[in-house]
């Protein structure tokens, strides 16, 4: 017998899916139901490799982690990892397929896909209590639902109810409703069984007739309004979405235990990928992470970090145009603290032979660390471990660049000369002990009389976030109406709402 299921859709993206898809997975988990996340076809160049070597959406992992069990590629069969604003990377089933046009995508072979993802939800569904699936963009992209396997087509095609989540803050969230389910075909529209308003501040008492007027016009009820709450923006799919100018990191933590606070300044590169990483580092009481993209931007930073990207030589080209590439050259001369990751690991090399990202052939490094680097076709996707400054390390690598090192010291599976380290492992950050040593070394060059909390977990301090988000859900949705919906499915007779969806 197949498990209970639910599609968190959104009236937009960033309306907050992923974050109540997590706190609904948390939430179940807590009163002893078996649950797996699942997301049909996910766009991010946020991505994580799973045990068995797949490569799937960071947003997935930490769904799975609120689970409490290990992420696998049938959470996210298909992953679009955009390479410029009109071509993605496939990755299908945790490898890579090929690169496509969103047009040659949306034209037939998305489509064709289909089975493959309801393959994957029903052996997930076969095995867990419950799947809670996570919806992309809007289930009204009229446009796009012919070839849908994500949003409503997936929810058809598996008989999954749809809960349709709003941001407030956003404004407008009464319209984005009302139009959402007014826009799908009446057979679409049976499976939305009612909305969820997400980031609301202020007294609910005073949304409730809105709601209710909700209500009568659509005869859909709203199963809870979420309250607005910092610091929950854990594991974002979209690096493409993030503000170049001054955006702060946010972590909810303790005032600094040293003097000083450390100022690290994150380069904002073109196609960044897995700026996650910094996550760790913004966790740290005393550590203020910002993303930059001025070269004055890097004159007050302790610490610079050039994190991942799917275009290493567009990212190497834009340091370039705007004067960072030089001051980074500077920073390197002068001995001051600079991180490169994976995309931005190769980018401080000397030479990168690219016939497979860029397709520029040889193209010149910053020279800063002594690797050259070739592009090869097949992807690593690994999860190493080892030892970095004294302390226990692991990580993740997904690229496409293998590195040929001449010279510097060892790091991890990098180098470091001077002030200047690079590895091309993601995620090395979060081992607790490696991040404090990495850091008192930082303060030491910079001459901060930091130092770094003797107690800081970052893995404690995720599960607390993926716990106030279980709270969120717990104390401010209608958990039994919920449950009734994963288990039972859609409400019978909801009415059509017109005009429905165009011819």
């Amino acid at each position: 017998m197949s498990g209970g299921g639910l599609l968190v859709a959104g009236t937009t993206s960033d309306a907050g899916k992923s974050v109540v898809t997590a706190g609904i997975c948390r939430w179940l988990v807590r009163q002893g139901v078996k649950v797996a996340p699942f997301k049909a076809q996910n766009m991010s160049l946020n991505s994580f490799v799973t045990r068995e070597g797949a490569e799937i959406g960071r947003a997935q992992a930490m769904q799975a982690q609120a689970c409490r069990i290990e992420p696998t590629a049938l959470m996210n069969p298909v992953l679009l990892k955009p390479g410029s604003d009109r071509t993605s990377q496939v990755v299908l089933m945790g490898k890579p397929v090929g690169e496509m046009s969103a047009r040659g995508y949306h034209g037939g072979r998305q489509e064709a896909l289909l089975g493959t993802v309801l393959d994957c939800l029903a052996e997930l569904r076969g095995t867990y209590d419950a799947v809670i699936c996570e919806g992309a963009g809007s289930p009204a992209e009229i446009n796009l639902r012919r070839t849908d396997i994500v949003n409503m087509g997936i929810a058809r095609n598996a008989g999954l109810p749809v809960l349709v989540v709003g941001d407030i803050d956003r404004g407008g969230v009464f319209a984005s409703f009302f139009g959402t389910v007014a826009l799908l075909s009446p057979e679409d529209q049976a499976f939305v069984a009612g909305f969820l308003v997400n980031k609301f501040r202020g007294d609910v008492s005073l949304l409730e007739p809105g709601l209710e007027m909700l209500h009568g016009l659509t005869g859909r009820r709203t199963y809870g309004v979420l309250p607005f709450q910092h610091g929950l923006g854990i594991d974002e799919e979209d690096g493409l979405r993030i503000s170049l100018r001054g955006t702060v990191r946010e972590s909810n933590t303790a005032p600094p235990v040293g003097e000083d606070v450390l100022r690290v300044a994150v380069c904002a590169i073109p196609l960044m990928s897995n700026f996650t990483d910094v996550d760790a580092l913004a966790a740290e009481p005393g550590v203020v992470v910002r993303f930059v993209d001025r070269p004055e931007e890097l004159a007050d930073a302790d610490l610079v970090v050039i994190p991942g990207t799917r275009g290493t030589v567009k990212a190497l080209e834009w340091l370039r145009e705007r004067g960072l590439a030089d001051a980074l050259v500077r920073r390197a001369a002068e001995q001051r603290p600079t991180l490169g990751i994976c995309g931005g690991f190769q980018i401080l090399g000397e030479h990168i032979e690219d016939e497979v990202e860029s397709r520029q052939g040889a193209v010149e490094g910053l020279g800063v660390l002594p690797l050259r680097v070739r592009f090869a076709r097949e992807k690593t996707l690994t999860r190493p471990v080892g030892e970095a400054l004294g302390e226990p390390v692991e990580g993740y690598e997904i690229h496409h660049g293998v590195a040929q090192l001449t010279g510097g010291e060892a790091f991890l599976d990098g180098c470091r000369v001077g002030q200047t380290w690079g590895t091309h492992w993601h995620g090395s950050l979060e081992s607790d002990g490696f991040r404090r040593a990495f850091l008192r070394e930082v303060a030491t060059a910079a001459g901060r009389r930091f130092v770094p909390a003797p107690d800081t977990s970052f893995a404690a301090l995720r599960e607390e976030q993926l716990d106030r988000l279980g709270d969120l859900i717990e104390q401010h949705a209608d958990t039994d109406a919920l449950w009734r919906l994963i288990e039972s499915g859609a409400p019978q007779g909801l009415p059509f709402i017109p005009p429905g969806a165009p011819a």
